[in-house]
C-alpha cells in the first residue's frame, strides 16, 4: 500500500493509522472512555458490527427522527445528508452499512484533562479531530470520516454566579458547561428566580454551536443573541493549553468565539453567561391552511402578506415571532412576547385575524400569559424541532423585504412553496448590539428575519435529496438572497452548506480578522469544520480523506 500524503490526516487502512493495541492503550489513559463507533443503524443490516435484529430495527425506524434516539450516541448525524448514506436504517438489510462519514472512535470527556489527551493522542498520530456535542448539527460539522472526536456531552455542570463583577458586566451570571442542554439551562435559571437566553430546541448545546454560531433566541429581541450574553469562555486550544479568554484576556479569541462560526477556534469547554430577571412572557400560535378555490387561493395569500407586514411592529413591541408556510399551510408557532400583556399580543395580530374572518379563511388562533418564560416555553414550544428529515439553507433578510419589497417577497415565498418546499421565518430584532461587540455576522443588526427554507430527506433516493440541495443552491436561495442587494447573508448554523461565497455570506466583514485569529491560535488547523473559518485550506476527498488543499 502506498504511503498517504503527508498533506492529509491519517485515514483508517493506511500504514500510519494506529494498530489496535495503541488504541487500547491510549482508552486506558482516558479512563476507559474511549468508544469505536458502532452506527446506530447497524441492526437493520448484515454487517460487521452486530447481527441483524428485525425487532431493534422496526423500533429504531419507529423513534429514527426524535432527537432523543440519537444524543445516547457518540457518533449519530442527526442531519442525514452528512452520513453520505453510509448506514441507512431505511434501506434493505442487504444494503451495505459502512462507518462512511461516521467518526471512528470518540472519547466522552468528563474532564478538562480528557479532552487534553485526546487533542495530544490525535496530534501525535496525525488523526483528524471533530468536535461533537448533542449532534444537533444541520451542516455536517460534527462528524467525520476517519476521525477522533471528542464527545463534550458529558460535561453538565451548571453554576451560579451571584455576584459576577468585572469592568464589561457586574451582575448575576452563569457558567454552563459545554453539554448542557438549552432546556437545562432554562429550568436552571427559572429554579433560581431568574431568565437565561437560549434556543428554540431544547436538545442543543447552549454553550457549542448555539452561542459560537450567533444563536437566536425566542428571548433575541428582547435581549440580543445567545452570543451577545457571553461573558467569558473556558477554551481548550491546539497547543493544548486550558485558557479563560474575556475581554481583558485573549480578547481576540473572545471575540471569534462569541458568533465567529463552531468548532474551529480551539474546544470550548464552558461559558460564562449573563442571567436576567425572571420575567413574564405572552405567547401565541396562530394557523390556517390554503383553500382550494382560487378566490380562497388569493385570500390565503393576502393574509400572508397582511402578517408579513406586521412583522415590523410585531419586533419592535419585543416579540420574536417562528413562522412557517409548509406547502398548503402557514404557522406561527410560536410568537414570543417578553413583558407584553395577552392583550396588547393580540392586537397585534388583529389585522391579520381581521382579514381571515372578513374572507373565509377558517383559523386557529391561541394566546396566553404566562408568569415566566419558562411556563411559556414548555407550554407553547416544546417539544422541539427534529433535524434527522430535513435538508436546508438560510439567508438573512432585511425590514425592506416587507416594507418595500412586499409583493415581490410573497411572490418568492410562493415560488418556494409550490415547488414543495418549506419556509420558515424566525423574525426578530437584534440591532441594539453593535455589529463590532461580537463577530457574529454585522448583518445580524439590520435583520428582520432569519429565512430558512428546505425540503424533506428521502431516505431511499440519495442523490435527489443532492439534486434537491442544488436546486435551493442555484434557484431558490438567490431569490431570497436578491432582496439583500448582494450575495446576502445567513446564520452559519442554518446555512446552505454549499452556498457559493460562503466567506462573505456567513461572516461577512469579520471574514478576514476572523482568519487571522485561526491561524493564531490553530495554526496547523487542528480543528477543522465544514463552513467554518480555516475550511478553506482543507478539501475532502471522495472517500472522506481530509487533506490540505
Amino acid at each position: 500500500m502506498a504511503a498517504p500524503s503527508p498533506s492529509c490526516y491519517c485515514f483508517p487502512g493506511d500504514p500510519c493509522w494506529p494498530t489496535m493495541a495503541t488504541w487500547n492503550d491510549f482508552n486506558k489513559t482516558v479512563g476507559g472512555r474511549l468508544i469505536s463507533t458502532v452506527p446506530l443503524a447497524a441492526v437493520c443490516h448484515n454487517d460487521q458490527f452486530e447481527a441483524y435484529d428485525a425487532n431493534a430495527c422496526e423500533s429504531l425506524k419507529a423513534n429514527w427522527f426524535f432527537p432523543e434516539t440519537h444524543l445516547p450516541s457518540s457518533s449519530s448525524v442527526m442531519a442525514a445528508l452528512f452520513t453520505n448514506n453510509s448506514c441507512n436504517p431505511f434501506l434493505p438489510r442487504e444494503f451495505p452499512c459502512t462507518l462512511g462519514n461516521y467518526v471512528n472512535y470518540a472519547v466522552k470527556i468528563q474532564h478538562a484533562s480528557d479532552a487534553k489527551k485526546t487533542l495530544a493522542f490525535a496530534k501525535k498520530h496525525h488523526i483528524r479531530l471533530v468536535i461533537r456535542n448533542t449532534g444537533h448539527d444541520y451542516n455536517g460539522k460534527s462528524t467525520g470520516a476517519g476521525a477522533l472526536a471528542v464527545w463534550t456531552q458529558n460535561l453538565k455542570s451548571i453554576e451560579l454566579l451571584e455576584e459576577y463583577s468585572r469592568p464589561w458586566y457586574k451582575g448575576r451570571a452563569l457558567k454552563i458547561d459545554a453539554g448542557v442542554s438549552v432546556n437545562e439551562a432554562y429550568k436552571f435559571a427559572d429554579a433560581h428566580q431568574a431568565t437565561v437566553v437560549g434556543g428554540n430546541c431544547p436538545t442543543v448545546g447552549i454553550a457549542g454551536g448555539l452561542a459560537q454560531g450567533s444563536g437566536h433566541s425566542p428571548l433575541a429581541t428582547k435581549f440580543g443573541l445567545v452570543a451577545d450574553q457571553v461573558l467569558e469562555w473556558e477554551v481548550l486550544t491546539a497547543a493544548g493549553e486550558v485558557v479563560t479568554a474575556n475581554p481583558s484576556s485573549h480578547e481576540d479569541l473572545y471575540w471569534a468565539l462569541c458568533g465567529g462560526g463552531p468548532g474551529t477556534y480551539g474546544l470550548v469547554l464552558s461559558m460564562t453567561a449573563k442571567l436576567h430577571p425572571s420575567i413574564s412572557v405572552s405567547s401565541a400560535k396562530l394557523s390556517f391552511a390554503l383553500p382550494s378555490t382560487t378566490t380562497g387561493i388569493e385570500s390565503f395569500w393576502e393574509a400572508v402578506k397582511t402578517f408579513a407586514e406586521s412583522l415590523p411592529e410585531m419586533v419592535d413591541r419585543g416579540l420574536q415571532v417562528t413562522w412557517t408556510l409548509v406547502p398548503g399551510v402557514f404557522l406561527v408557532s410560536p410568537a414570543t412576547a417578553p413583558e407584553l400583556s395577552k392583550h396588547d399580543l393580540d392586537e397585534l395580530f388583529r389585522p391579520t385575524l381581521k382579514q381571515l374572518t372578513r374572507d373565509g379563511i377558517p383559523y386557529q388562533y391561541q394566546s396566553e400569559e404566562f408568569s415566566t418564560f419558562l411556563a411559556s416555553y414548555e407550554a407553547m414550544i416544546l417539544p422541539g424541532s427534529n433535524v434527522s428529515d430535513s435538508i436546508l439553507g438560510g439567508q438573512l433578510l432585511p425590514r425592506s423585504v416587507v416594507e418595500d419589497d412586499i409583493e415581490e417577497f410573497i411572490s418568492t415565498l410562493r415560488t418556494i412553496t409550490e415547488a414543495n418546499y418549506v419556509f420558515a421565518g424566525l423574525s426578530l430584532d437584534v440591532s441594539r448590539v453593535p455589529a463590532h461587540k461580537t463577530a457574529a455576522h454585522p448583518y445580524w443588526r439590520k435583520t428582520l428575519i432569519s429565512a430558512v427554507l428546505g425540503t424533506f430527506y428521502d431516505y431511499q433516493d440519495f442523490e435527489a435529496n443532492l439534486k434537491n440541495q442544488r436546486y435551493m443552491t442555484d434557484t431558490l436561495i438567490p431569490k431570497l438572497a436578491a432582496f439583500t442587494g448582494g450575495k446576502g447573508a445567513a446564520y452559519v448554523n442554518e446555512a446552505n452548506f454549499l452556498q457559493p461565497h460562503w466567506q462573505d455570506v456567513l461572516y461577512g466583514e469579520h471574514f478576514g480578522r476572523l482568519s487571522s485569529i485561526k491561524r493564531k491560535y490553530d495554526p496547523n488547523g487542528i480543528f477543522y469544520a465544514l463552513g467554518a473559518v480555516g475550511s478553506d485550506s482543507w478539501v475532502q476527498k471522495r472517500d472522506g480523506r481530509l487533506c490540505r488543499a
